[in-house]
């Protein structure tokens, strides 16, 4: 007997050893299968039509051909939540300070709208004078990290930038009329680019936007021609090209659509009641005739930026429904209009950019040959970062390739004229 229990006594702990090393490989399993570590890394699909365009691109932007390499431990699950919530709650890693001047202009209506603009910190690589016309995402201005971060990179390249503030957004200016920025109005924009066009003659222009931003500069490129004037390409990143299209998707639970949209909508009620004075108050500025103070009531029940859109939002300019105003204000209508390089980037893993909406930017880039789609695996929502395992680096994927393609398309521009002016002067010998 005593032997016997001397026998299991020593047993013990190699069981014990045993269940230590089923439950570490349990866990490890689960942290390879949450964190989706084996997810094979690829270069971006890409979208396009066979052109010397196109041959061009890919031979000068290496980043399109490239393997995109996320963070190993949170930079590929599948569904993009870490890249995204990073993005939305730092921005940027070590975010630089880039020194601008900040400049406002008066609208037609009244509104003050602001705009900060950066100097060049380098010559540029053609030696041209190239300026980055840059429209931020939702509620979002020049100060934001992520902005911050491209605008100094994007300098220390040769680019001058003009970053777009939108109407509303900073907490330091006042409204002077009782309207904000909206999904797709473009007035601020244009007023914009039209400075910038008349203070520097020479210049020529990279248009930027990135989410609804990507949304206000193709609408305003595609609203007319003469926008498309001195406008060497446009880079749009991580837009949903149709809010009709994107509403029902955006109030589906599935990759936790209807929380961010819960969290975006609870942001633009800070925003907009931080100037309900000015929206709603009874002042001498003429409110939009059909915003009134139950508006204000609903407003604050509001769990959706679609219900924001429709008590509020859509009636600064006089739209009659929700459908008309995403309608009329999305970018879809107007992407056919545009003739520049057009560069549209998304992610396959973007949590709030339903998949059904990437349709719309390859069957354009199917059939246009100025149009190129770029679909990374990962980088969630405006996330893009990259490094080798835990810690990203301060530059992600998508500020690097954006302007390396803008590098590419002033190359490819001035490659252009100079054989325009050898044709010329041959053909003069002739």
């Amino acid at each position: 007997l005593k032997m016997s229990a001397m026998l299991e006594t020593s047993e013990l702990p190699a069981v014990f050893d045993g269940v230590k090393l089923a439950a570490v490989a349990a866990v490890l399993y689960v942290i390879v299968r949450c964190l989706n570590l084996k997810s094979p890394t690829a270069p971006p699909e890409l979208i396009y039509q066979d052109s010397a365009l196109a041959r061009f691109l890919l031979k000068s932007c290496p980043l399109l051909t490239k393997e995109y390499i996320p963070p190993l431990i949170w930079g590929k699950k599948r569904s993009g939540h870490i890249q995204t919530a990073l993005y939305g709650k730092m921005g940027r890693v070590r975010s630089p300070h880039p020194y601008g001047l900040r400049k406002y202009l008066t609208m037609p209506d009244g509104a003050t709208a602001t705009f900060d603009l950066f100097e060049p910190q380098s010559e540029h690589c053609t030696g041209e004078d190239v300026t980055m016309v840059i429209c931020p995402g939702i509620a979002n201005h020049s100060e934001k990290q992520y902005i911050r971060t491209f605008v100094d990179y994007a300098q220390k390249n040769g680019y001058r930038c003009a970053v777009l503030n939108h109407l509303g957004a900073l907490p330091n200016i006042e409204l002077t009329s009782p309207r904000m920025f909206t999904y797709g109005c473009t007035w601020e924009f244009s007023a914009m680019v039209n400075y910038i066009k008349k203070t520097y003659p020479q210049t020529q222009l990279v248009v930027v936007g990135f989410s609804l931003g990507g949304n206000i500069v193709c609408k305003y490129l595609g609203e007319s021609q003469a926008n498309q004037e001195r406008v060497l390409c446009c880079v749009s990143v991580c837009q949903g090209y149709s809010a009709l299209r994107a509403q029902e998707t955006f109030m589906q639970w599935d990759q936790c659509r209807r929380f961010y949209n819960f969290l975006m909508a609870d942001n633009m009620k800070k925003i907009i009641l931080s100037h309900r004075q000015v929206l709603f108050g009874d002042n001498n500025m003429k409110k939009p005739q059909s915003l009134s103070d139950a508006d204000l009531s609903k407003l604050y029940t509001a769990t959706s930026l679609m219900q924001i859109d429709d008590n509020v939002m859509r009636k600064f300019h006089g739209y009659s429904s929700l459908k008309e105003y995403y309608e009329e204000e999305s970018c879809l209508h107007y992407l056919h209009r545009i003739y520049v390089p057009l560069l549209l980037v998304n992610a396959a893993d973007d949590p709030l950019v339903h998949e059904s909406l990437l349709s719309i930017p390859r069957a354009l880039s199917e059939k246009r040959e100025n149009v190129m789609h770029v679909l990374p695996l990962h980088g969630g929502h405006l996330g893009f970062f990259e490094g080798s395992v835990l810690f990203p680096e301060p530059l992600t994927w998508m500020d690097k390739l954006v302007v390396q393609y803008a590098n590419a398309i002033c190359q490819w521009e001035k490659t252009k004229s100079h054989c325009s002016d050898t044709e010329q002067a041959v053909s003069g010998q002739e």
